[in-house]
């Protein structure tokens, strides 16, 4: 215990409170039924949407910090929690498209909530760096414990209200149906329930810390043979220079960003509250050592691998967000490596957990500053893709004017005005991108295709036939694509497009429009499409080979 701190307080979340079912169960009832109404009603609505979250997080954050010797202050904080977040919530809706990646935004405030709740439990306020680290992780975990199983009794509550609503309709009474027909019956059911199974958990968290031990147990079974195969992985990527990784940067940021978070949560499982409740085993000790130290590596790994991807397409309001991520997984993962420098092998638990604690105030603060429109990532990310264009790293035909016009906000669609005011094939693209009335359809971080399309012709008139229906049809070509000219078939244009999945055959007009699709035929053969494997060669008709194997059907 902290000196100076009030026993009675420090007990005060484990104290078992009659009333805390009964208000949680008033509170959420009365919140959810205002969300509902206030999101059906006036969902499109700046203010709305603002006072529905701020309604929802006060509620959320009272469900675990409400007490009855300091429910004034817990209520305080709530309504304050509650209003940042309705604030953020105004912004996001307020703003809609005129600033970049206002879902990211908010999603920060709500990172910021999950970390300054239980820092508020733990009296982080009050003791500062003096709080003491079992009392957060405590908190952390039992707040984690509460939710889902109040969760789950809210879904198993709605399993009992439809069986009751089919029983009843076998005799003829309708009156289940009718209520939850009724409007705002949704929010305040959801609201009721939660809120009860909130406060009758919270009366019973000694049973949860229990039950939170096994919980970690588990978890620490777990490390063991992930850290094996974390240091498997690092091995092998080490000894082949990283090549398998470079190739397939689409998916490895993720992975990696995925993998260290695995690592925190198992080592922190084996590193538990203090070194007495530490494991002894030697297995999971060494395991939570190679999964302590590994998450650096892959931070920096994934690090390595946006910075191709941003260095292959340029910034993009995602990928801003992404590289928030991963600074402070690398801060996390720099902070262990320190932790174990300093602590060697008898202390290095305890600079883990203070690392913890540090770290996750100054993410708690970083998150809040990136929920507020400080920083317009749209705009950073415009001014380095017109940066890129002007110094010729991109050609004009494969910079992605659209989402200038799309995705980066209100400083994206002014610097694609000032592109159109250019003159030549810069000014004529960029004009025809700010006209468009709507976006060809996308996948994520497949926005032009046209950047990965190879041609076997040079004329570029059909080249921009290509790209255009490209654009409009991203779904024809896989990660790569090869266009073909076939030549004239009749008073059409005849080309192919060749990619790992099936071939399709596009006819253009003179005037570049395509005729109605063909039925797409056959893909190459699994394994064989590379793009400087793709031939046309004469036949009784003519086919396409891949890797000098026929594919699809034959054409005249």
């Amino acid at each position: 215990m902290t000196a100076g701190a009030n026993p009675a307080d420090t007990a005060a979340p484990l104290q078992d409170w009659p009333l805390r079912p009964w208000l949680l169960a008033g509170l959420g009832a009365i919140a959810g039924l205002a969300v509902q109404l206030l999101l059906d009603d006036h969902g499109d609505e700046a203010w709305a949407a603002a006072l529905a979250a701020t309604i929802f997080f006060a509620a959320a954050a009272a469900s675990f910090t409400l007490r009855p010797n300091r429910w004034i202050e817990a209520a305080v904080f709530s309504v304050a929690l509650g209003l940042v977040m309705g604030g953020i919530a105004w912004l996001a809706v307020d703003t809609g498209d005129n600033l970049a990646g206002e879902e990211f935004a908010f999603a920060a405030g709500v990172f910021f909530s999950l970390l300054a709740v239980p820092l508020f439990q733990a009296d982080f306020h009050r003791r500062r760096w003096a709080t003491p680290y079992a009392e957060t992780h405590f908190h952390v975990w039992s707040d984690a414990v509460s939710a889902g199983g109040a969760l789950a009794f809210t879904l198993l509550s709605w399993l009992l209200l439809w069986l009751l609503d089919a029983l009843f309709g076998l005799i003829g009474i309708n009156v289940v149906e009718e209520a939850i027909q009724t409007d705002g019956f949704v929010g305040l059911f959801c609201g009721a329930t939660f809120g009860a199974a909130m406060g009758v958990l919270r009366n019973q968290l000694g049973i949860i810390g229990t039950l939170q031990r096994v919980v970690m147990m588990v978890f620490a079974l777990l490390a063991v043979p992930f850290g094996a195969a974390i240091l498997i992985f690092l091995a092998i990527l080490l000894a082949s220079g990283g090549t398998a990784l470079w190739d397939a940067t689409d998916s490895a940021t993720p992975v990696l960003l995925t993998c260290a978070l695995g690592c925190f949560v198992l080592a922190n499982a084996v590193v538990r509250d203090d070194d007495e409740a530490r494991s002894d085993n030697v297995a999971m000790i060494a395991a939570a050592l190679a999964l302590s130290a590994a998450i650096f590596p892959l931070t920096v790994f994934a690090a390595i691998s946006m910075g191709i991807r941003i260095d292959q397409h340029g910034l993009s309001p995602e990928r801003l967000w992404a590289l928030v991520a991963i600074s402070l997984a690398t801060a996390y993962g720099l902070a262990y490596w320190v932790g174990l420098a300093r602590g060697r092998l008898k202390g290095w638990s305890h600079y883990l957990r203070r690392a913890n604690l540090h770290l996750a105030v100054a993410s708690c603060v970083v998150a809040l500053l990136l929920a507020l429109p400080i920083l317009d990532f749209g705009g950073i990310s415009a001014r380095q893709q017109v940066a890129r264009l002007d110094a010729g790293e991109v050609s004009a035909e494969d910079f992605d004017f659209a989402a200038l016009r799309w995705d980066f906000g209100d400083a994206g669609r002014t610097a694609l005005s000032r592109l159109s005011e250019r003159e030549g094939q810069v000014g004529e693209l960029a004009a025809k991108a700010a006209a468009a009335d709507e976006r060809y359809p996308v996948f994520p971080d497949r926005r032009s295709q046209a950047a990965e399309l190879a041609f076997d012709f040079e004329d570029p008139a059909l080249r921009e036939w290509t790209r255009d229906h490209l654009r409009a049809n991203p779904w024809v070509c896989q990660s790569s694509c090869v266009a073909l000219d076939l030549g004239m078939d009749g008073d059409r244009r005849h080309v192919a497009f060749v990619s790992a999945g099936p071939i399709q055959h596009v006819r253009f007009r003179d005037d570049g429009v395509p005729d109605p699709p063909q039925p797409m035929a056959s893909p190459p053969p699994d394994g064989t499409f590379t793009p400087d494997t793709v031939e046309v060669r004469e036949w009784t008709g003519r086919q396409i080979y891949v890797d000098g194997q026929p594919v699809g059907e034959p054409f005249p």
